[in-house]
């Protein structure tokens, strides 16, 4: 019996989820209410004030998912629970992540009530740079902390440019030249 109340709580809180990036993609962030968010879901306002504080709230878990979404398509735990880098030789799995989402992540980067959005993303990637990022070689004059940051601001970038002007590569040719990019600045080996 409590897998079928887990399922239910799923498949509202999923509902819940798709109404409010739905709404995300036609207004910007302040002009959504609750009520929108509900009647979108087919929930009742209540409903959502169960699972969510208010529409911050449902904001930052929204983020946070899809940005763990990226981080699962590029990590995997080891038995002995550490994780590990997936990206090996492309990122063609994230860059067709981006595509399968394009939808959510245009709206995320675009909607001008959401900047946090941004930073959040930009957080996450300049984690990973610093972990990749090879000092040697014509690094090796540069500060970390400023390669990094310029790195982040290059990867994030250019992300965003391919999603907002609608994927004008095909992701296996945007992958490629994104890797051979950061390769050539010793961002990965």
């Amino acid at each position: 019996m409590g897998e079928k109340i887990d399922r239910r709580i799923a498949k509202t809180k999923e509902a819940i989820f798709h109404a409010f990036e739905s709404l995300i993609a036609e207004k910007n962030f302040e002009d959504i209410t609750i009520n929108e968010i509900a009647d979108r879901a087919n929930v009742n306002r209540g409903t959502v004030y169960f699972h969510y504080r208010d529409k911050y709230d449902l904001l930052n878990k929204c983020m946070e998912e899809n940005l763990n979404n990226i981080i699962s398509v590029i990590t995997t735990i080891n038995s002995d629970g550490e994780t590990v880098d997936l990206i090996q030789d492309s990122f063609l799995p994230v860059i067709r992540y981006f595509q399968e989402n394009q939808s959510f992540y245009a709206s995320m980067l675009l909607n001008k009530g959401i900047p946090a959005f941004r930073v959040r993303m930009s957080e996450m990637v300049a984690s990973h740079i610093t972990i990749h990022i090879n000092m040697d070689g014509d690094n090796q004059n540069y500060s970390k902390e400023f390669l990094t940051q310029f790195m982040t601001s290059a990867f994030v970038g250019v992300i965003e440019w391919w999603i907002l002007n609608g994927m004008p590569q095909s992701p296996e040719y945007f992958a490629e030249q994104l890797w051979g990019l950061l390769k050539r600045n010793q961002v990965i080996n």
